[in-house]
């Protein structure tokens, strides 16, 4: 296969079979580089297994890109999804709040801290856009796009319409966290969205990685090989 500046492979799994596809990037794709941050990555408090391998992998996708925008979690002290602002309750449990379930996390990507920056690898000096998230105390935010009670917005589907974008790419930590609920909510805001797979990585609560790849399915959001794109070969 011929590889042409600015194409892509891409690879959907409907009834067992890959079908092939070519997305030509251009000015009307953003790609969101969703939670590179040290907290997420080897020795952060809530490392992602294996988080770190995706850094370079961005770098390079992130070259093909025209337009990026980088988001981050940055929740203040005492965050509602920190176990510790809840007596008698430890990391990975889960409680109702008044928005639905809630799961308890080590304290992580804390304001102003080390585990809040982002990686020291990640290269991305292009991106037009740092978006932050997480930082209302009595709310959590997966989404780049809502605070986790669906009705908090953080702008960025507006930012992403007047700029005059249609397709999102995402990549990033955690597949089935930041990532899913970011690409959901990027396809009902209206948005073709395609994830680059292989440049996530997933923390797997509960069966959650197959979840998500069950719920991209159904939603016809499209599952991507960043490294097929990268090589320009199928992969």
């Amino acid at each position: 296969m011929v590889w042409r500046r600015g194409s892509i492979i891409a690879w959907r799994k409907p009834k067992g079979h890959y079908l092939k596809e070519d997305l030509t990037v251009g000015e009307n794709d953003a790609l969101l580089v969703v939670d590179i941050q040290n907290d997420f990555c080897l020795g952060g408090s809530l490392a992602v297994p294996r988080g770190h391998e995706v850094v370079p992998l961005i770098n390079a996708v992130a070259k093909r890109f025209a337009h990026v925008v980088l988001t981050q979690d940055w929740h203040p002290r005492g965050h509602l999804s920190f176990a510790s602002s809840h007596a008698d309750r430890q990391p990975f449990q889960t409680i109702d709040v008044a928005y639905g379930k809630q799961i308890l996390w080590p304290d992580h990507c804390v304001q102003g801290t080390s585990g809040a920056a982002f990686h020291d690898g990640l290269n991305i000096a292009h991106a037009e856009l740092v978006l932050r998230k997480g930082h209302h105390r009595g709310v959590d935010s997966y989404s780049a796009f809502y605070e986790n009670d669906h009705k908090t917005t953080t702008g960025l589907a507006g930012y992403l319409r007047e700029r005059g974008f249609t397709r999102v790419f995402l990549a990033g930590l955690a597949f089935d966290f930041c990532v899913r609920y970011s690409a959901e909510d990027a396809h009902r805001e209206g948005f073709e969205t395609v994830v680059f797979e292989d440049a996530c990585r997933s923390i797997d609560v509960d069966g959650s990685a197959a979840a998500t790849r069950r719920q991209f399915e159904s939603l016809g959001i499209r599952c991507i090989s960043a490294g097929g794109f990268m090589a320009g070969k199928d992969t």
